[in-house]
């Protein structure tokens, strides 16, 4: 692959101090352009450290989130996604609308052709409760490995 320049004036996160935003509608998901477009392939992030509030209790809910992604004409960029994720952190939701939610803001933001969340969240109350938000259509030339993720045993 050939060495070239880039800069991407469109990014004001990458490269700069930034806040974690103080709620998930406020944070910027930025995208930089996918120049393997035409091609069909597996993006995945997984964030081990995902936290929000349950919205009764007020006590701290964690999860591991997955996002798996076949890109359209753009990707998203890692310091914003890290940033939107992170903008949950005080906010109040139910395992469930915040998986969906990711998943909806996500494929809207990104126009993927196919796009899976997967939240792992440890146990409210003695029950996890996985949620998986899935939209769009699989490419039957992609491989959707594994996570590696096991159903709850003590997440070991």
């Amino acid at each position: 692959m050939a060495k070239t320049k880039k800069t991407y004036s469109n990014l004001s996160q990458l490269g700069h101090k930034v806040e974690v935003p103080i709620k998930p509608e406020d944070a910027c998901i930025e995208t930089v352009p996918n120049v393997f477009a035409r091609d069909h392939y597996l993006v995945r992030f997984v964030y081990p450290e995902f936290t929000c509030l349950c919205p009764v209790t007020g006590q701290p809910d964690s999860a591991t989130l997955v996002v798996d992604y076949v890109p359209g004409k753009v990707l998203v960029e890692s310091k914003s996604l890290k940033l939107y994720f992170q903008s949950f952190r005080n906010c109040g939701v139910f395992h469930e609308m915040c998986t969906a939610g990711i998943g909806k803001r996500l494929f809207k933001e990104l126009k993927p052709i196919w796009l899976k969340v997967s939240g792992y969240w440890y146990p409210r109350g003695g029950m996890p409760i996985d949620v998986f938000f899935q939209k769009g259509k699989l490419p039957s030339d992609v491989d959707v490995p594994d996570t590696g993720i096991s159903t709850y045993k003590g997440r070991i």
